[in-house]
């Protein structure tokens, strides 16, 4: 990717968004800022960001609408950024395509660290891995993030898209969330284990997994990949 990394940082607090705007620019980050979610959807097209740092308590359209909206044609990272802590809001942000949830107050030296972990999980994986893994009627494409499923290609954001391809790539194998948590987040997560199971339950959404192979639960364990 050429020149600096572009933040999108939408937060009706203009003051917050300030703070988060210095230090991004301090770590070498160009950003912009926006206080309306209708404004957000407009720059997203403008600015073409890198990553965006969303607020859900937004005027004019709330956060929820603001990445639901974006995902319906963008696969830009997003980190959501509320005062709302319960395990549904939470739930509800993965849903809709977050990749990642703080809660305010925020240490901004962590949150910078997280933008940092989010797209670093973007860049273009080394040439030596694998490009294409290949099940029954099913094809994952690691150069282009696609999947096709019995020919037709389904949309996976990102994230669902790394824990899908690093699950398939090591068949049979189970892990613990915390495990793929740290693979896939590429950091430490503070948070609920619950991220994986939303991510999952995602997956299997889109695909049949009436196939050979399929995300199995592991109870009191975790997932894995199993082929038969």
């Amino acid at each position: 990717m050429g020149g600096r990394q572009k933040v999108l940082i939408v937060d009706d607090d203009q003051h917050i968004a300030e703070l988060i705007s210095l230090y991004l620019m301090k770590e070498g980050f160009d950003t912009k800022e926006v206080y309306d979610g209708r404004d957000a959807i407009t720059m997203v097209a403008t600015y073409q960001p890198d990553m965006i740092i969303l607020d859900l308590m937004l005027p004019g359209m709330d956060g929820y609408q603001v990445c639901a909206e974006v995902r319906k044609t963008n696969k830009v990272p997003i980190i959501m950024l509320t005062a709302k802590g319960e395990t549904f809001d939470k739930v509800l942000g993965l849903e809709l395509g977050a990749d990642d949830y703080m809660v305010k107050p925020f240490d901004t030296k962590e949150l910078v660290a997280r933008v940092k972990a989010v797209l670093r999980r973007y860049e273009t994986k080394p040439e030596t891995e694998s490009k294409v893994l290949r099940y029954e009627n099913l094809e994952i494409n690691v150069s282009n993030y696609t999947v096709l499923y019995h020919g037709a290609q389904v949309d996976f954001p990102p994230k669902e898209f790394e824990l899908f391809h690093y699950l398939a790539e090591n068949p049979n194998r189970v892990f613990t969330r915390e495990q793929l948590l740290d693979r896939i987040w590429g950091y430490e997560y503070i948070g609920d284990t619950r991220t994986v199971d939303v991510h999952v339950k995602r997956i299997r959404e889109k695909l049949n997994q009436g196939d050979a192979w399929g995300i199995r639960t592991v109870w009191s364990v975790g997932y894995k990949f199993e082929d038969k």
